[in-house]
């Protein structure tokens, strides 16, 4: 029997980087992965997929932004889902190689097979063809999640997929319903739009995205309506089915997904993309054997060093839950090393930037306005417009903007919210404004280089800080 200082169950963004910065420490580490191949759900399913996808989209419908006839024009050119991922291949496979070799340079075992813990410190490998067991004094489980599949929800593979299944779709359906207007939904209903699928997108709740600034939100439900994407808010799907597909409809295949709304209203579709909740994808673990147990949710509780109830055995990553992000697993995933191995380190929990990559792209950190206003805070917020920016124009992107809070007595940035092109890079800047108190002014005061989308945060401000003086 093998052993080593870390075991890392997982090769997504959590368990990468426990296994790197472990490494790194001069331990000797193994990563067990049940796929053939290293990266998780973030190389091979989730993050870097769909984000090679939206750029492909962009990429072949010649624009960066949601606009009318965008669609049309990729149907012209004959555009569809397989063409569509074969252009994605080489991102996925260039991602897959660079893992290998950070793990084959740091001398990290990767081993192929399902993790099953024997004890706390036992864990067996099984794989296809042989089984090992290895132990270990400390362990990550990094296994990740997948999408819900509720028991009433007829998924197939082919009209009633979830997000997962939707990238390997071998024909483009003509109509689409998206159930689930989260981040994954919202994503992909935009990108399905973009690409010419009739696509509906519905939510229980009276916004999309309720956790962003509600003007981002209405700005981008506005530009999305106007890109093609219908939306159905504070509406509830109560039913979903398949039907034979009616005369004369504009069925693939002959079937229709039906789905029924708790105010009584059917709609049709060829497809329907399931977005609501993910499972920890804990099933299988054998954590009782460990001494460890999964919420309803598959989720494992943890402290707020990433240990759960048994010493030696830390989670990282989407399996804890919020905020479920590859950038904050990545992170979760450094600091569990740190803390089993003694090393010291700094943590930054409270400025998480958010990004969402729908079409067109929203990011934001620090306080909404919401929030603000609710803790009573006084604030003015200063707004750029991309299409008051050479950069915007020389982009074509004349819908995006950014706004930054600004403490009325202080000057100091509270939060930046931006959506448009380049608006997840965008926000960084605002993020270390915020991280070292900075105020408005200096963005005021310094210069930015000409043409840039940077020069948001100097428009800005000079429109927050005019404000707060007229006050």
């Amino acid at each position: 029997m093998r052993h080593f200082d870390l075991c890392v169950i997982g090769s997504g963004a959590g368990g990468q980087r426990a296994a790197i910065q472990a490494a790194k420490l001069g331990k000797k580490v193994c990563v067990v992965e049940k796929a053939e191949v290293v990266g998780g759900a973030a190389v091979n399913t989730g993050t870097i997929p769909s984000k090679a996808l939206r750029e492909a989209i962009l990429h072949a419908a010649g624009c960066r932004v949601a606009i009318p006839g965008s669609a049309e024009f990729m149907k012209a050119r004959g555009i569809d889902m397989p063409h569509l991922m074969n252009a994605c291949q080489a991102v996925i496979l260039a991602e897959i190689e660079l893992l290998r070799g950070h793990f084959a340079s740091n001398d990290i075992q990767v081993i192929t097979g399902r993790g099953q813990f024997r004890d706390a410190t036992t864990i067996d490998v099984i794989g296809e063809h042989a089984t090992e067991t290895v132990s270990a004094d400390f362990t990550v489980i990094a296994v990740g999640t997948c999408p819900s599949r509720p028991s009433d929800v007829p998924f197939d593979g082919v009209n009633v997929i979830s997000s997962d299944e939707l990238l390997h779709l071998k024909v483009l359906p003509k109509s689409m319903l998206v159930v689930g207007g989260g981040v994954i939904g919202t994503e992909y209903a935009s990108m399905l739009s973009a690409i010419g699928v009739k696509t509906t997108l519905i939510e229980g709740r009276p916004k999309l995205l309720e956790f962003i600034d509600t003007e981002i939100v209405e700005a981008f439900q506005y530009h999305a309506r106007r890109g093609g994407l219908t939306l159905r808010l504070g509406e509830k799907v109560v039913r979903i089915g398949l039907t034979e597909a009616p005369q004369g409809a504009r069925s693939t295949d002959g079937i229709m997904v039906e789905a029924m709304l708790e105010s009584g209203k059917i709609l049709r579709a060829d497809a329907l993309l399931y977005c609501i909740g993910r499972q920890g994808a804990t099933n299988g673990l054998c954590l009782e054997n460990a001494g460890l147990s999964a919420d309803s949710r598959g989720r494992i509780d943890v402290n707020e060093r990433y240990q759960t109830k048994v010493p030696n055995i830390y989670a990282v990553g989407d399996v804890i839950g919020f905020p479920a992000l590859a950038s904050t697993s990545m992170e979760q995933g450094r600091l569990a090393a740190c803390y089993m191995f003694g090393l010291r380190c700094e943590r930054i929990d409270d400025l998480l930037p958010y990004g969402i990559y729908a079409i067109p792209e929203i990011s934001m950190v620090g306080w909404t306005e919401e929030r603000l206003t609710a803790a009573g805070i006084p604030y003015e917020a200063g707004v750029a417009h991309y299409r008051e920016i050479a950069r915007g124009q020389l982009l074509g992107d004349d819908i995006g903007m950014l706004k930054m809070l600004i403490h009325q007595e202080t000057h100091t940035v509270l939060g930046v919210h931006t959506i448009g092109t380049g608006a997840t890079e965008l926000i960084h800047i605002g993020q270390a404004a915020i991280a070292f108190k900075a105020t408005a002014d200096y963005f005021v005061n310094t210069v930015f280089n000409y043409p840039t989308l940077a020069e948001c945060y100097k428009v800005a401000a000079l429109n927050g800080l005019n404000k707060i003086r007229s006050i």
